[in-house]
């Protein structure tokens, strides 16, 4: 299998760009249907779960569109020593790729293109690196609200209530009296705990799945694990999170958008510049009266080509 190019000089540009979307026109932050805020120490974790009121089987996978509205779909196995690779284009034509086996089976797969039509394939490995084709079916997919996608746990973003790294990101937001304040201090906890494995990411391979727990416990990560525990942490505080695939030029880079309340979207504010993490000055926000110097702070972003978003 391919190898991935996690090294240090390929690590994470991990950032998030100071955006108002009526100025940038990048998002829309308007909603159909109120979502829970964030509260200082309060956790908010929801569930995917399977409605069977729109399911799909093919041999031994089964699809489940009956929460499509809430950003989500969930696939189920029913053989053992099965992998499946189940392919999404959304009305952004990526093509995301997700892979099911016995240890992952029962998964949330995101709708992440918003709302429109999502083309869903599905093909069993039947050895080595050969695959046959189980279904191709498509679907219209309104989202009940915009964030959804970004605040359920997912395939690459998991976790539950019971997670460790939620019972961290409540405690470390207990005395964090705004959702930006939240941001920094999972921030600094992350870059001051977690030391980069190095040889992890000399031998991690395609199709690698983060665990937020093991991260913590381990203390060791790559920037795709530094990525995902961050984002855990913030979803678990109803605090709308992307994490970002894709590339710097011709470097490959993970970075991730956050939905600041009283800012709207914000990316590009966290690098890593293969020393070292660096963060934005917290107050950011408050150059965000003016776009241009916005833009002078953090530049155009115009060598960045995102390729997927979990």
């Amino acid at each position: 299998m391919k190898r991935l190019c996690f090294r240090r000089r390929f690590f994470l540009l991990y950032f998030f760009v100071i955006c108002i979307c009526c100025s940038c026109g990048k998002k829309d932050s308007g909603s159909s249907q109120k979502i829970t805020k964030y509260q200082p120490g309060v956790t908010h974790v929801l569930v995917p779960e399977c409605g069977n009121k729109e399911t799909v089987n093919a041999g031994p996978l089964t699809l489940d569109f009956s929460n499509a509205s809430k950003g989500y779909f969930m696939g189920s196995l029913e053989s053992p020593d099965t992998t499946v690779n189940i392919q999404v284009t959304g009305p952004d034509k990526v093509i995301y790729k997700y892979f099911l086996n016995i240890e992952n089976d029962n998964t949330a797969l995101p709708f992440t293109a918003g709302d429109g039509t999502y083309l869903i394939l599905a093909f069993e490995n039947i050895g080595d690196d050969r695959y046959t084709p189980l279904l191709s079916y498509s679907l219209d997919v309104t989202l009940e609200n915009e964030f959804l996608p970004f605040l359920y746990p997912n395939q690459y973003v998991n976790f539950t209530k019971d997670s460790d790294a939620v019972g961290l990101a409540e405690e470390l937001s207990a005395d964090m009296e705004t959702d930006l304040d939240a941001l920094t201090a999972i921030y600094q906890y992350v870059t001051e705990n977690i030391r980069y494995d190095d040889e992890k990411a000399a031998s991690v391979e395609t199709g690698y799945l983060p665990d937020v727990d093991e991260t913590l416990q381990s203390k060791r990560g790559i920037c795709f694990d530094y990525a995902a525990l961050s984002v855990c942490m913030l979803r678990s505080l109803s605090i709308p999170a992307q994490l970002n695939i894709g590339y710097s030029g011709d470097i490959r880079h993970a970075w991730i958008d956050v939905y600041i309340e009283s800012v709207g979207w914000v990316e590009n504010a966290i690098e890593f510049n293969g020393n070292e993490w660096k963060m934005m000055d917290p107050t950011f926000a408050s150059a965000l009266g003016s776009e241009k110097n916005a833009r002078e702070y953090i530049g155009d972003g115009s060598s960045y080509t995102l390729q997927y978003v979990r």
